[in-house]
Formats: C-alpha cells, structure tokens, sequence
C-alpha cells in the first residue's frame, strides 16, 4: 500500500524565485537519500512539465529546496545547501548556488530561531556548501522578526517589501576554481550543429557562458515565450553542454546532458537598445548597460538569475570578455544596469588587478523574500 512520509518544512519566496526550506536536522544524516525525498516532495519527475503531484511549480525558478542547519565554519552563522530540482526528469543538481532563494535564507534563520537578531537590522552570514562561498545577508527586523513592509520595489514580484541587501563575497570560481576556467576572457566553442561560437566563459557567483544574440540570428529583445520553441531550446542545450565541458564541468556531453543540467547558464547578449518589457512598457536603452536573455535548466528566463546577472556584473569588467565589448562603459563604482525581460536589474561588482589578472572582490544585489507556508509536507515514500 502507498503511504505518505511527513517532514517539516517551510515555503518561502526569495527574489523572484520559490523553494521548499528544510532543517538539515530533519533529513536523513546520509545525503544520497536526500534526492528521492526532494523529487517526491516537489512533484518530479513529471513528463507533462506541471509537478502536479507535488510543491513545484512546473518552471526551473518554482522548483527548488534550500537546506539549512549550523554553520560547519567559524566565518559563518549557517550553513545552506542549495538543490534544482529538474521538472522532467529524476535529477537533482547541487552544483550551482540560487541568488534569489539565497535572499531567504537570512531571514529563514532569524524565524527559526537559528540565528539570534535584535535591534533594527539583522546581519547573517550564510555559508553556501555548493559553492563554498560566504553570503552576508543585511535586513531590517522588527519586533525580532524580519520586516515585510518597505517600499523596495523588486521587478517581476507585485507590489513593494524591505529590501535584503546580499553581499557574495569572493564569487570568483564558484563551481570550478577559477574565474576565468579556460583562462581566457574571450574563447571559440566549438558547439555541435552550430559549429564555432564567439563566447566567454566565466565562474563568479555560478558559471555562465555568455554568447551574443546576433551570433543566433536573434536580437536579444524576444521574449521568453519566443525563445521557448523546441528549436531555440536544442540550441542553448548544446551551447551549454558545450561549454560544461570547455568549463571542466564534466567529463564528456553525455554527462552534460544527463547528470548536469543546470550549469552553465546560458546568457544571450546584446548592446543596449529599446526593449520590450513584461509589462509592456518599453525599456529604453539610454536606462541600460547591457541587455541580455538567460536561459538555466533548459528554461528562458521571465527575468534574470541572480547569481547569472551577478556573473555577468563580474565579466563586464574583464578586458577583452564578451560581457565588456557589448556594456556601455561605466566608472569603476558604477553599477551594471542589466536589462532583461521583466526590467532593469542594477549589479555592483568590486573587482581589482593582481599580479596582473582580475580579481573578483565582492558582487551586491537588492531582493526581497517572504515566509508564505509552514508546516508539514507530505510526499510519497520510497521503498
């Protein structure tokens, strides 16, 4: 007979994502029986894409979990463990951090009483074992709790909330060591059925191989739902499992395409220009740096990954990248106004030459993240 397992949990939105939060506590000690209860929990596989029978919501941005427990470093309050859950397949990738459900996890921890807050604001720092790199969340408290109310308005989530200041402290080589993993700024990817691609490769925050539209035939303004079609997808699947392996990623494109599905992110760039926006505004290009479509877990984006636009702030500094040809040419303090298709998303991304290469200091965004359910959830058991 079926039964169902019970595990407590939490709901929480962050930036423009959601996930399923868990206590480390309250999963199993040993992490490979981890995957099974994520995918139940979730809905997944499901072949129709919708994760009916579970918490996801049938996109990669609604199918997420974010583990976190006490932290295993003295720099750190917590430790948190970031898993995308594949919709369509029996997949589940720790390689990569979320920037959006990272904005959640201070304010998880302060709820749950893992890290004591009083005063005005609260200050977390977040280990993310992923990628090894230390988050220092910054958000106003009241009461001792986080505070909802604020008039940070974050594009693509209704209405306004207090803003989370996120500060990824040397994001440079994330997933593979390295800024730059092929040690070039600028490289030639050879892409199978596109033959050979103009692209940068960069690990800052996550890794993301940026391409120019134009080099697709695109301009860089679609929307998502026009770059959705079963054609645009087996393009930016093969740049991505190309780049996985220039990256070191993987051993060969068979891994990239079973095991690896959500690293790199794929970005589509494009000098500034007028775009439209969700909303069906125009975005003017005098407002931008740079434009630019991602795509991650196979899915365009309806705005951008954080951790892809924070990669993206980091590569606009790099001499000779493909990142930095394409912005518009900013000071040295200047944020990169990063256009996508629910806005314009401003990134600050401290940088410094060493020994003659550039080092990735630190990258700051604005989120915003809220509880929304708490209790228990219910999935199918194993065995």
């Amino acid at each position: 007979m079926r039964r169902l397992a019970r595990l407590p949990a939490v709901y929480m939105r962050g930036g423009t994502s959601r996930a399923l939060f868990f206590h480390q506590r309250d999963l199993p000690a040993d992490r490979a029986a981890w995957d099974a209860i994520f995918l139940a929990a979730l809905g997944s596989p499901d072949p129709g894409g919708r994760q009916l029978d579970g918490m996801g919501g049938g996109i990669s941005s609604l199918s997420k979990v974010a583990v976190v427990g006490p932290s295993s470093r003295p720099d750190a309050d917590v430790d948190y463990t970031f898993a995308q859950v594949q919709v369509d397949a029996p997949v589940v990738g720790y390689r990569g951090n979320c920037g959006n459900i990272s904005s959640a996890v201070g304010p998880f921890a302060v709820e749950e009483g893992l890290v004591p807050a009083t005063g005005g604001e609260a200050t977390v720092r977040i280990h993310n074992t992923n990628t090894g790199k230390i988050i220092v969340a910054s958000f106003p408290l009241e009461d001792g709790l986080p505070r909802l109310e604020g008039d940070f308005a974050l594009q693509g989530v209704a209405g306004t909330a207090a803003p989370i200041r996120l500060a990824f402290t040397a994001p440079g080589g994330a997933a593979t060591g390295k800024l730059l993993p092929t040690g070039q700024a600028l490289d030639r990817l050879e892409v199978p059925g596109l033959g050979a691609l103009e692209a940068s490769l960069v690990d800052a925050a996550n890794p993301v191989v940026f391409v120019a539209a134009e080099a697709l035939g695109l301009e860089g303004t679609e929307r998502p739902a026009a770059l959705s079609t079963p054609h645009h997808i087996a393009r930016f699947e093969a740049i991505r499992a190309a780049a996985a392996l220039a990256m070191g990623l993987v051993h060969d494109l068979e891994e990239a395409r079973t095991r690896l599905r959500n690293l790199p992110q794929v970005a589509l760039l494009a000098a500034p220009r007028d775009a439209p926006a969700a909303d069906g505004t125009i975005l003017p290009a005098g407002g931008m740096d740079l434009l630019v479509r991602m795509v991650s877990a196979g899915q365009p984006h309806k705005a951008t990954p954080l951790t892809g636009a924070m990669c993206l702030a980091v590569a606009a500094r790099i001499p000779g990248s493909l990142p930095h040809r394409l912005a518009r040419p900013r000071g040295a303090a200047e944020d990169l106004r990063v256009a996508h298709p629910s806005g314009i998303l401003p990134v600050t991304a401290r940088t410094r030459m060493e020994d003659g290469a550039l080092v990735a200091e630190e990258t700051v965004v604005y989120r915003t993240a809220r509880r929304l359910m708490e209790g228990t959830v219910l999935y199918p058991a194993s065995g």
